[in-house]
C-alpha cells in the first residue's frame, strides 16, 4: 500500500541519513585508536574462530533477557529472572566491545544503521540494569515492567542488527569459495612474462577477478575480493608478518597469508580463496581452485 512506511523503509532511511556522520567519524576513530591492530582486536573480531564474535555474544544476552521476561509472565521464581538478568548484563560488556570493534571497520551506510542499533541496545541494557536494581530493592512489579520495556528496545536493536547482517552484509564473507564457479580442471590465465615481478596485479578468470603475484618463477593467486567488504587485494601492501609473506587489504587492513590465503589479522574472519598454479612449457600460467 502506497504511503505505508515499514521497518525496512525506516532502516533504509537510516542508511542514507548524514545527520549522524560527524559523531560516527569521531567514535569510529576513537575505537580504532583505542583498540589497535593486534591480538586483542583479532580476538574481538573473531579471527581465531573464523566467525564474527559479536553475533553469538549478542544472542546470549538477548536470550537471557527474553527468558527473564517469559519467566515473569509465567510468574516463576523471581530468583531465576534475576539470575538471567545478571548473566545478560555481565555478558553485555564483551558483546559491546566486539560489536564496537566490528562497527569501527564498516562502511558509512552500515555504520549509520549500526549507531542506532548500538543506541537501542545501550538503552535496553540500562532498562535491564534498572530492572535488576528494582527487584533487589523489593519492587518486583516495577522490575518486571522495566524488563518488558527492555525487551522491546532490545528487539529494535536486534532488528537493526539483522538488517546490517542480512541486507547490508556486515560480517558476511564477501569472497565465498569459488570452486563451484569455475569448471573443473586447469585454466589458462596469462603468460608469466606479462606479470611484473614482486607487484600484485588483477587478472580475470571468466567473470572472477583474481589477485596475482609473481615472485621470480613462483606465482601466487588468490580471489581478489577481500572477504571483509570486498576490497581489492591487488591494491594492497605486501608485508612480512613473523616471517610470513602477507598482503594487507587497502580498505580496512585485513591481512592474509600469501601461502594459503588464511587470515593473519582482522577485521576479516574468512580466508581469501586460494588457487593452485602451474606453468606450462610455453610460459602460460594455469590455475585451478585450491583444495584447501
Amino acid at each position: 500500500m502506497r504511503g505505508f512506511v515499514g521497518p525496512v523503509d525506516l532502516a533504509e532511511r537510516l542508511e542514507k541519513s548524514r545527520a549522524m556522520d560527524k559523531p560516527i567519524r569521531v567514535l569510529a576513530k576513537a575505537v580504532r585508536d583505542r583498540i589497535k591492530p593486534g591480538l586483542l582486536r583479532d580476538l574481538l573480531h573473531g579471527v581465531p574462530t573464523g566467525k564474527p564474535l559479536h553475533p553469538p555474544l549478542a544472542t546470549v544476552s538477548l536470550g537471557c533477557w527474553l527468558s527473564a521476561a517469559l519467566l515473569d509472565l509465567a510468574d516463576a521464581d523471581p530468583r531465576a529472572s534475576r539470575l538471567l538478568l545478571v548473566t545478560g548484563i555481565v555478558n553485555a560488556l564483551p558483546t559491546a566491545a566486539a560489536g564496537l570493534t566490528d562497527w569501527s571497520s564498516l562502511h558509512r551506510e552500515q555504520q549509520r544503521v549500526g549507531l542506532v542499533h548500538m543506541a537501542a541496545n545501550v538503552a535496553a541494557l540500562g532498562l535491564f540494569s534498572a530492572s535488576l536494581v528494582a527487584r533487589l530493592r523489593g519492587r518486583e512489579s516495577t522490575g518486571r515492567a522495566l524488563c518488558y520495556a527492555g525487551v522491546g528496545l532490545g528487539g529494535l536493536g536486534g532488528y537493526l542488527g539483522g538488517h546490517m547482517a542480512y541486507r547490508q552484509a556486515a560480517g558476511a564473507n564477501h569472497a565465498p569459495e569459488v570452486t563451484h564457479l569455475v569448471p573443473l580442471g586447469w585454466h589458462d590465465l596469462c603468460p608469466l612474462k606479462d606479470l611484473p615481478d614482486g607487484r600484485p596485479v588483477a587478472r580475470r578468470l571468466g567473470y572472477i577477478q583474481l589477485f596475482v603475484l609473481r615472485r621470480g618463477d613462483a606465482v601466487t593467486v588468490l580471489a581478489d575480493r577481500c572477504p571483509h567488504l570486498a576490497g581489492p587485494l591487488h591494491q594492497g601492501r605486501l608485508v612480512m608478518e613473523n616471517g610470513e609473506a602477507c598482503v594487507v587489504c587497502p580498505w580496512h587492513g585485513s591481512t592474509f597469508r600469501l601461502d594459503d590465503g588464511s587470515v593473519k589479522h582482522g577485521p576479516a574472519t574468512a580466508p581469501a580463496p586460494r588457487f593452485e598454479t602451474r606453468i606450462r612449457r610455453d610460459g602460460t600460467i594455469q590455475v585451478r581452485p585450491g583444495l584447501t
